[in-house]
Parts: structure tokens; sequence; C-alpha cells
């Protein structure tokens, strides 16, 4: 049996032991589905900045290449900047490897208390256009240090980047239960997002089995508080996905549980997974870390990569583990570590 090789970047703070948790799993699961992992470990992140200058090596991109995935825990740090940290790292390799989805599920498991009345029956997606959008690189600053100084940022929206996330976004509906939002503010963003609209509403014509509307972003963020129950999936660009689906992890109970998948849906080149709650240098080294995030972003992982009975293993495991306080971490009203939560994880896979 040839292994399928992984590139691990646990990163900085709580990455770390979020990815070792992950790992833990991932090596309980796939020895019961007789699946092979290879992996190699990384030590890029915030503090490799402060010692080399740079986040990852000159030649991160053409090593990471040979993987069949990543998987990355979380980065950022206090001293060095959010920019630096994430155009340094986590940026470069989403547009390299052509990782132009950004999936994020969204569920309430049973046991888990949304700070919201009635949403327990929330389980949606939201698909993110991860390559352009609002987060180019096109623009900059001049007259810098001047009372007239300047900052100007271009958002980048191709038909073909906007045209391969609605379709990606359309099939994703019709396999879940065929309904889509797609996320605008086409009364106000004069060429952008008219042209998002037009692009959306194209596709839509390809999909006639999928029954979709258009929101306004301020509209929908109110939704996802209000109405949270009634979406199946979400498209947005860059910035608005990105927004949303951390709202929508707070609607589910906490950011904790949180995962994502960054997919070139072609399979050319290797897919990331990592959870979505950052490197929470507050909570590092304490043991408090909620490892379900990574765990389920794991579960991604051996979707993409043809296993999904192993992955739907995983699943079960973390909806038997969050039904249970004893089992949960604080952040989710629990009493559990995360090496208390990792064991009982292993325990259901065993």
């Amino acid at each position: 049996m040839t292994a399928q090789t992984i590139a691990v970047i646990p990163g900085d703070g709580i990455g770390t032991e979020v990815i070792d948790a992950a790992r833990t799993v991932l090596d309980a699961v796939c020895a019961r589905h007789d699946v092979a992992l290879d992996y190699t470990e990384f030590d890029w992140s915030c503090q490799r900045y402060d010692r080399a200058g740079a986040m990852m090596p000159p030649d991160g991109i053409e090593t990471l290449r040979r993987f069949d995935a990543i998987l990355l825990g979380a980065v950022g740090w206090p001293g060095v900047p959010d920019h630096v940290s994430l155009w340094g790292l986590l940026i470069p390799i989403r547009r390299a490897f052509r990782q132009y989805v950004n999936l994020r599920p969204i569920r309430v498991f049973d046991g888990v208390q949304s700070p919201l009345r009635g949403a327990e029956d929330v389980d949606f997606v939201v698909v993110r256009e991860n390559v352009e959008g609002e987060y180019s690189e096109v623009g900059g600053r001049v007259n810098r240090g001047f009372p007239d100084e300047m900052a100007v940022q271009e958002s980048i929206f191709t038909r073909v980047g906007v045209s391969r996330i609605a379709d990606y976004a359309f099939e994703l509906a019709a396999s879940r239960r065929g309904y889509l939002t797609s996320a605008t503010k086409s009364n106000g963003i004069v060429h952008t997002l008219p042209f998002w609209d037009e692009v959306v509403a194209e596709r839509a014509a390809r999909h006639p089995d999928v029954r979709w509307d258009s929101e306004h972003i301020d509209a929908l963020a109110a939704k996802f508080v209000l109405q949270p129950g009634r979406f199946d999936v979400v498209v947005g660009s860059n910035l608005f996905g990105d927004i949303l689906s951390d709202l929508a992890a707070a609607v589910a109970g906490s950011i904790g549980i949180a995962p994502s998948a960054n997919l070139d849906p072609t399979k050319e080149f290797p897919s990331m997974f990592e959870p979505v709650h950052g490197s929470a240098p507050d909570i590092a080294g304490r043991g408090m870390a909620n490892p379900v995030g990574a765990v389920w972003s794991a579960a991604l992982m051996l979707e993409h990569l043809g296993h999904p009975a192993a992955a739907a293993d995983v699943v079960t495991a973390m909806e038997a583990t969050l039904a249970k306080p004893e089992t949960r971490t604080a952040d989710l009203g629990g009493t559990a570590t995360t090496a208390q939560v990792t064991a009982a994880l292993v325990e259901h896979l065993s």
C-alpha cells in the first residue's frame, strides 16, 4: 500500500497542540481503515520569522508541491503583524496551488449550545472564493508619512474566478438540499458585485435543479443570526466568505470547532486543511485548546484524499464526544482538556 504524503505545518500557539491531537486521531482512524499517511513536519511559523526573517524558506512552495495534502495548525503571534504572517505563508500557499475553494462547514452538534435560540437544525456550508476578490495584491501607498498619504486597494473579480466558485457551490448544493444563497452588495459596490451577480446568474442557468437566491451582505449577516436554519450552501467573495464563515462558526457555538479546507478541486496541486480559530496566544500551552476544529479539518482532508468512510467515522466520534460535557473543552461549557478530548475521540475510533 502506497502512503499518501502529508506536509504538516503546526505553526504558532495552539496550532502545535491541535495538530498533535489531529494526528493522534488520524493515526487511530487510519489504522481502523488500513489507510497509510506519511507525514513530514515543517517548523514554518512566526518563531521562524523571528529567527530567519521569513515565515518559510524561499523554496517553501516548491517543497510543498510534491505532497498530496497540507495540514496546517495556525499562524500568528504577538510582535509579528498579521499581514506578515498571512502573506508570508498562508496566502502564498493558497495562490500557488490554485486553492480557489475555501470550504467551511457549519453545524450545531447535539450537546453544543448555540448562543441563538432555536438553532439546533443549523447545518450549512460557506463556500468562499479563495484566491482573488478583495484580497488582491493590486494597489499601494503613496506619500507615506505626509498629511496627504494615500492607500489604494483594488478588488479583482474575473469571469473565470467567479464562474468556477459558483459552479463548485451549485454542484455542492445539488448534492445536499438543493438550495444556494449568493452573498453580494451590488446596490453599493458599483462594478465588481454587479459583475459577480451576473456571472452567478449565468452559472445558475446550468444548474436548474438548485433553487437559489441572492442576498445583500448586510441583510445576509442579520439572517445568519435571525434565521440560520434556512441556509444550505452560501457562496461569497473572498472578503464576504471570510466574514460570514466566522460569524456562522459563532452561531454554531464556538469558533474552536470550525474547520476549513482550501481546495484545488482539480487535484493538480495539494490542498490545505486548517482549523479556523487561529493561534490563540492567550491560551497556548495551557492544555485548554479545543482540538475539534483541527480534527474536523483532518476529516475533510481524508474525504478529499478519497477515504470517505474514515472521514465519516471521525465525524461520528466528534458527535459522540461533543454530546457530553465531560468530553467538551471549556469554550463549549465542558471540563475537558485538549488531551482528554483527544483520548475520547481515539476511544470511539478504537
